[in-house]
């Protein structure tokens, strides 16, 4: 049997930004319930809670954990305490917020909701909701003062204590991807011809890996959509590109990941977009459209973190809201194996047999955002079923 009390208090010095932890049992394997530390969330301005909790509390416990000791799934806590839930406030204010709210999220929306943990908002919708409050209310707002206030209530409060006015106002997220911005690309072919140089025949002979379907990348430009088991698949998607599609595309990844000591030199001069969660969410969606905007291919991981057991995450709108806007085709990619090579929580790959499949391109034409985003999932699933791996 075992000893769960340990296992907690061992997650619960990993970091401050964890109150508590309950573990459970289900289905042979570890859950967790974990209760945020929402003032130390609000000192160090984290308004992405939910990968902050994942990356840097559970990923960091898993990675030294015994395999039958790992955290395989949980579920973050918004509230310790019961809230009445037929509160509500009846004035103009909350009731033109609580209309967009629940618009946005498609959930029904309380005066304790928090804007992430309940109403399942992220960085595409906190943008949203920015852009809303200034333009309905004329009440700045940035990611600092957002993280102080996370739920309805105190955004309400907020609200109420600067606006200026009330009016109703059609925000549009594709006017905010095509205004211009004062950045540019930082290309470096030659570095990337030689990462692949390099990377392909090392992967094609330690993972025997398996590669089909590189005449599906269209010659102009597109978005590459890959499915995510590991910290290889961004390596493996550059000694996999053809030379005259890697030149011309550009990686978007996660600057706590791959901003670190050893990765941010591989990321300065591998053609990478570094992005923050955190801050500046405008700018780094502006940013991220730029190679689109300039003709270029876009490589981004739909799920936006590995796979904890292969089976595909939820695949986050923003690669589709991109192709839309600009009319460009999705490319389904299937990275398969790469879960056994390099799991979560392990320092070395296995040599294990890795599968990269580029899949037919979807284009956007008569398509909604919410059929780019099921078509490009349910092609990578359909593909990683009926031709699986050999493990």
């Amino acid at each position: 049997m075992q000893n769960f009390k340990s296992l907690e208090d061992k997650i619960l010095s990993i970091s401050p930004l964890l109150k508590q932890i309950k573990i459970s049992r289900f289905q042979n394997a570890l859950k967790a319930k974990l209760y945020p530390n929402f003032q130390e969330l609000k000192k160090l301005h984290i308004i992405n809670i939910e990968s902050e909790l994942r990356w840097y509390v559970i990923e960091i416990y898993n990675f030294d954990a015994k395999e039958e000791d790992k955290i395989i799934s949980y579920e973050i806590v918004s509230t310790d305490e019961m809230q009445d839930e037929s509160k509500r406030i009846e004035d103009d204010i909350y009731s033109v917020l609580e209309s967009f709210l629940a618009e946005l999220s498609g959930k029904e929306v309380f005066l304790h909701s928090h804007l992430e943990l309940d109403l399942g908002l992220d960085s595409i919708d906190y943008v949203e909701l920015f852009i809303f409050i200034e333009q309905s209310f004329g009440v700045e707002i940035n990611e600092k003062i957002f993280s102080e206030m996370m739920n309805v209530k105190e955004l309400y409060q907020y609200i109420k204590r600067d606006k200026k006015f009330i009016k109703s106002s059609d925000i549009t997220l594709v006017n905010v991807l095509k205004e211009p911005i004062d950045k540019k690309l930082m290309y470096s072919p030659w570095i990337m011809y030689l990462y692949k140089t390099l990377l392909f025949p090392i992967f094609k002979i330690y993972f025997r890996l398996d590669l089909k379907g590189c005449e599906n990348i269209p010659k102009s430009a597109c978005i590459i959509a890959p499915s995510h088991q590991s910290m290889l698949d961004g390596f493996l998607i550059e000694a996999t590109l053809p030379y005259k599609i890697l030149k011309n595309s550009f990686f978007l990844a996660y600057k706590k990941v791959f901003g670190t000591e050893i990765l941010k030199p591989i990321a300065d001069n591998g053609q990478t977009i570094l992005i923050d969660a955190n801050e500046n969410l405008k700018q780094t969606m502006q940013y991220s459209a730029l190679p689109i905007r300039m003709g270029k291919n876009l490589v981004i991981f739909p799920e936006g973190a590995r796979s904890r057991d292969r089976k595909l995450l939820e695949f986050r709108p923003f690669f589709a809201m991109l192709s839309k806007v600009y009319d460009v085709p999705v490319v389904p990619v299937v990275i398969d194996g790469s879960f056994e090579a390099l799991r979560s929580g392990k320092r070395f790959p296995k040599p294990k047999k890795i599968h990269v499949t580029y899949l037919k391109p979807i284009y956007p034409q008569n398509l909604t955002i919410d059929e780019i985003v099921t078509q490009t999932k349910e092609s990578i699933n359909k593909e990683m079923k009926e031709n699986p791996v050999l493990i």
